[in-house]
């Protein structure tokens, strides 16, 4: 089955998809959306399109474990989605994900504008490898 990961912002949100043997994680595109009801209309789009099954969304926790308002607005938003697209939504730790997604850019050398349209996405990929493997 194929899952979808996110890794949600105010202003952009990353998307990735897995395969359907549930190995591999892919970064899918970025939404750049600050309205939460639009934002999860266009992912509810994307997971009738891509026949996804469930959903993985990063949860951005604090160094120390707590979780602040980031954290408390990525819950609002998951379970907004998993009203609307009738999906499972599970919530995953993110913490160093943005570091990691930064890291596989320099090594790949991406710089600049396009850096900017794809981190999220890549952060998004990272979130749900992290949730396969963990599967495994």
């Amino acid at each position: 089955m194929k899952i979808l990961g996110i890794d949600f912002g105010l202003a952009r949100t990353g998307i990735a998809i897995s395969d359907f043997s549930e190995i591999l994680a892919a970064p899918f595109c970025v939404i750049e959306e600050k309205n939460l009801e639009i934002l999860v209309k266009k992912i509810c789009q994307i997971c009738y399109n891509e026949n996804i099954k469930k959903i993985v969304v990063g949860l951005p926790k604090n160094m120390n474990g707590s979780e602040g308002e980031a954290a408390q607005k990525a819950r609002y938003f998951a379970d907004e989605l998993k009203k609307f697209s009738k999906l499972p939504v599970l919530m995953i730790d993110e913490r160093k994900t943005t570091i990691s997604a930064n890291n596989l850019l320099n090594a790949t050398n991406t710089r600049g504008k396009k850096r900017k349209k794809i981190i999220d996405a890549v952060s998004a990929a990272i979130i749900l490898q992290c949730y396969l493997d963990y599967k495994k």
